[in-house]
């Protein structure tokens, strides 16, 4: 089955994306989520990146973003927080690390692909936003989505600013 990835002709559109740890292992933790957030507020920073909700879970996150090269900021990102994290884990787990080699020496973080799909109604945005910020209460970790420290949904019920900018809703 093919990796669905952006498209070129709509490399600079917003999109709902999901990136997901390889084998959905539940690896991502608070120091591995400061990774994730300053790899994104260099991209804010330095590539146009927007950020109009997310949330990070244990093994997975899921964004809407808009960037001037969606594609670039994916791979960039990937790459960069793979480094970093699978470097943390080795610190940590020596026999956690081998769970992500693969059969040339290599090691990857990430499943291929990103799921993106393309923003074109209000409809879809609202469904997206409340499908990442309620995606901890679901799984129970919080009972409100405003409990949960790594998402979007502190800026959206209380107005609270954390490291990643919240930009204001556009289509």
């Amino acid at each position: 089955m093919p990796i669905k990835r952006v498209s070129k002709k709509l490399n600079d559109e917003m999109f709902f994306v999901t990136m997901t740890i390889r084998n959905w292992y539940k690896i991502l933790n608070e120091k591995r989520w400061g990774i994730l957030s300053e790899s994104i507020e260099y991209c804010q920073k330095n590539k146009g990146l927007k950020i109009y909700s997310y949330v990070f879970m244990l093994n997975h996150i899921h964004m809407i973003i808009r960037a001037p090269d969606v594609s670039g900021f994916i791979r960039d990102f990937k790459s960069f927080a793979a480094k970093k994290t699978l470097t943390d884990v080795k610190k940590e787990n020596t026999k956690m690390i081998k769970k992500f080699q693969c059969d040339d020496k290599t090691f990857e973080l990430w499943k291929k692909g990103n799921y993106p799909e393309i923003i074109e109604t209000d409809w879809f945005l609202n469904q997206k936003i409340n499908y990442i910020h309620y995606n901890p209460v679901k799984k129970g970790y919080v009972q409100y989505p405003e409990e949960w420290k790594w998402s979007s949904a502190n800026f959206f019920e209380n107005e609270e600013k954390g490291p990643i900018i919240i930009e204001p809703l556009e289509i």
